[in-house]
């Protein structure tokens, strides 16, 4: 297989991600490395309500278009139902895709090929009706995939009652493992339903691409590759300058509006390895008596902590505790991959998105895992048992994880006890095969180098 694109004529890509920051900032990184490949021009493509959260890239960069959601304003605020959402820019997003493609293909901006976020197959449609090359972008991991796929075959069906679970190429898994939507789907089909319609047409697509790499999880991308020919890993999707180095100037991953540098210079003052950094995602909201708990271990664990609390959470904490002192800092947001890349960090305490989780691999930081909803519970399951870099803390009778059981947790590996050097250790071993991954002669870059190549042939 050839390790460098061979250019003959120039092609431009369409990249258009769901518009939501767990799934546009491994497509724009994504991007971002095409853009590096000789003779390929890449435009992002946003909805007109999320334009405002696209980070501003150099001139020389991508460049960015819009299409309309139906809700130009404010998409999902506006919406005020996710549900509605959807169901609008399905109806909508089709026909305003077709007019940017007229448009840019009308002044001699030809398109060439659209790689689509693979909750939205009605992309694939419109690719059909161009006669482009249509590219599925899976931003979950292969397992959540699976799960999903088998769902969609009618092979898992709501509402769930067995025990265990078995499904090729994976381990046994039990309830606690499975996305939570599978157990509300009753109650509120939607997010099951969306995960599922991914593979609706999915046979359909010329490529099938998905942000985990090979190593990370060979058996079920050796099941997958049986099942679609065309399936490879391209991932981990991170800035490169966080991995080999490659991509100049590519420190900046997030595409949130709110920065700030606090965060960096507390920790500057921090001893290697000595604080934990605690952060749930920017959708999560974790009720009172959890965010209580969790700040009743950070102030008694003996660690320097940094946690990220959302400004409409804040009022969940304790009144006593104190958001910047010698010990602790709460902060808003932060610039996460900086924060885990700190020689200061010393353990994650994460809801195992998987962002946070390919990240905290990549860099190599050891986890403490509390999943909350999604596909958290089976990337949790992974982290603690298959790929063994953290400690799951056990919940109570209210599904709340204790002070006492986290404190456990947190020091097992700040103390570097035994098995805190064992999870160490294996982190370590992971960072190595992620970076090796997307360099040179890695599994994912030969898996891009590919699939660039096919696009010069079409």
């Amino acid at each position: 297989m050839e390790n460098k694109t061979i250019s003959t004529k120039s092609v431009h890509c369409l990249v258009l991600p769901f518009p939501a920051h767990g799934h546009t900032n491994p497509m724009l990184e994504f991007s971002k490395l095409l853009q590096q490949q000789e003779g390929v021009k890449v435009t992002l493509v946003t909805t007109i309500s999320n334009y405002k959260n696209i980070p501003k890239l150099p001139n020389n960069s991508i460049t960015i278009e819009t299409i309309s959601d139906g809700f130009d304003k404010g998409g999902v605020a506006e919406a005020k139902d996710f549900k509605l959402y959807l169901n609008k820019f399905w109806q909508v997003g089709p026909q305003s895709l077709a007019h940017l493609i007229n448009n840019l293909n009308a002044r001699n901006d030809h398109v060439d090929c659209l790689i689509y976020d693979s909750f939205m197959p009605w992309c694939l449609d419109v690719a059909k009706e161009f006669g482009i090359v249509g590219a599925s972008f899976l931003t979950q991991n292969l397992v959540m995939n699976s799960i999903y796929y088998h769902v969609h075959l009618g092979k898992l069906k709501p509402p769930f009652v067995e025990q265990e679970i078995t499904l090729p190429a994976l381990p046994q898994l039990q309830p606690r493992d499975m996305p939570s939507f599978y157990f509300t789907y009753e109650q509120d089909p939607t997010f099951l339903d969306i995960g599922v319609a991914q593979f609706s047409n999915i046979h359909k697509a010329d490529w099938i691409l998905c942000n985990s790499f090979f190593e990370l999880e060979k058996e079920v991308a050796d099941w997958t590759m049986k099942i679609w020919s065309n399936f490879r890993t391209v991932g981990p999707c991170l800035p490169y300058t966080f991995l080999d180095k490659r991509v100049k100037d590519d420190e900046d991953h997030s595409i949130a509006q709110l920065k700030s540098d606090e965060s960096i210079e507390w920790l500057n003052n921090k001893p290697k390895r000595s604080a934990v950094y605690v952060s749930f995602g920017s959708m999560a909201s974790l009720n009172e008596e959890q965010i209580e708990e969790v700040a009743h271990c950070l102030k008694d664990c003996g660690s320097y902590f940094l946690w990220v609390v959302k400004t409409s959470e804040e009022t969940k904490l304790p009144k006593d505790f104190e958001k910047k002192s010698e010990n602790g800092l709460v902060v808003a947001w932060c610039p996460q991959l900086e924060v885990l890349a700190h020689e200061a960090i010393g353990c994650f305490v994460t809801h195992c998105g998987w962002n946070s989780t390919l990240e905290a691999l990549s860099i190599g930081v050891p986890i403490v895992a509390i999943p909350l909803y999604s596909d958290q519970g089976i990337d949790a399951k992974f982290l603690v048992d298959i790929w063994k870099v953290g400690i799951r803390p056990l919940v109570d009778e209210k599904q709340i994880v204790r002070k006492d059981p986290l404190k456990d947790c947190i020091c097992e590996i700040m103390s570097m006890s035994e098995k805190g050097k064992e999870i160490m250790n294996n982190v370590m071993q992971w960072k190595t095969l992620a970076t090796r991954a997307v360099g040179k002669d890695g599994s994912s870059h030969k898996n891009m180098i590919e699939f660039v190549n096919s696009l010069f042939q079409v």
